[in-house]
């Protein structure tokens, strides 16, 4: 787990949460979390002294949340180990047969 000094050194070298995180191994969500403490999502009203600790942005963290979903069915590896697996079951080969294209 990254520490609070890591992320801050690397936002301190003028990156963004997404690029620490990354270089971090870690979402950028978590990366602002281990920075200021607080969650990335926005949900809480924020007291001025919290919107003035280090590593606080004067944008929205909103989009740090949530990770885009990443769709394994779009690896080329996944398309062959599914077609290796339809291929080697005698009913979805039926099934296959079965349908005209």
């Amino acid at each position: 787990m990254p520490t609070q000094e890591q992320v801050r050194r690397l936002l301190a070298d003028g990156l963004g949460y997404e690029e620490a995180g990354r270089r971090l191994g870690i979402p950028a969500g978590q990366a602002f979390l281990i920075a200021t403490g607080l969650p990335a999502d926005g949900g809480d009203t924020l007291t001025t002294e919290e919107q003035h600790r280090p590593g606080m942005p004067r944008e929205s963290t909103q989009h740090l949340v949530n990770p885009a979903a990443e769709n394994p069915t779009g690896k080329p590896a996944v398309r062959d180990w599914l077609r290796a697996r339809a291929h080697g079951d005698a009913q979805m080969r039926r099934a296959a047969r079965s349908h005209d294209a």
